[in-house]
């Protein structure tokens, strides 16, 4: 393995790092899904999983055939900035109606107290809405919000696979450029699972009642959040 080889390897591992822990949009969404959700460990897993691969693979598939087309470097990193700028935009949109959505829910689901005259006394008792008709609603509010992210992750780019990786291993070989991909592709789903993985667990034993309520509502504040974040700071 030549050094050229041996640095465009080391640059991917690095720039794949790097690029997901300074992009809150590649794990806090699932944090704050599977905290939501109550999802076992492994479903965090393979949640996250498939998203990170569906990120990766629509920026490989663009980044392979403009290298065997023969596509200008420039014309491809617009088409990314442009993906980007539209995920980042449908992910704000998504994640403030689903924050309304949850807040809705949320003041629906508040407790109140109901009075009853039992003979000649009078009894309250709280109590909310929360289980009411939650096996209607509970299978489509399970799918719609992960596929409408996973949705989001595939239009996402990653923004330094084609010009940092790709373009400068093609003038290699295309085994090169499958090496430096693979090597980027892997760190970047590992650096995902970490950092899901370890906050995940890192919360499982704060228990907040009285926010429970508010869990889809937080859950799109996190993701309008994100999406500001790489509108605004362009992280």
């Amino acid at each position: 393995m030549t050094s050229d080889v041996m640095l465009l390897s080391a640059t991917a591992a690095t720039v794949a790092f790097v690029h997901t822990l300074l992009g809150p949009d590649h794990y806090l969404p699932f944090v704050a899904m599977a905290k939501a959700r109550g999802w076992t460990i492994a479903k965090t897993v393979k949640t996250t999983m498939l998203f990170g691969v569906g990120h990766i693979m629509g920026s490989i598939l663009i980044g392979l055939v403009g290298v065997y087309a023969g596509v200008q470097l420039g014309t491809l990193e617009w088409l990314e900035s442009t993906r980007g700028s539209f995920a980042a935009w449908i992910l704000i949109a998504f994640g403030l109606v689903y924050m309304v959505w949850g807040m809705r829910k949320a003041y629906k689901d508040r407790p109140h107290s109901h009075g009853h005259l039992h003979g000649r006394m009078w009894h309250t008792h709280e109590h909310d809405h929360h289980d009411k008709h939650a096996h209607v609603h509970k299978k489509a509010d399970g799918v719609v919000a992960p596929w409408a992210l996973f949705v989001v992750f595939v239009l996402g780019p990653c923004e330094a696979l084609i010009p940092v990786l790709m373009y400068p291993a093609a003038k290699q070989s295309m085994a090169i450029v499958f090496l430096v991909t693979s090597i980027f592709s892997i760190v970047t789903v590992l650096t995902m699972l970490m950092a899901v993985v370890f906050s995940v667990w890192g919360l499982k034993d704060i228990k907040l009642p009285k926010l429970e309520r508010f869990s889809h509502a937080l859950v799109g504040g996190t993701m309008f959040v994100c999406g500001c974040s790489i509108t605004l700071l362009g992280l």
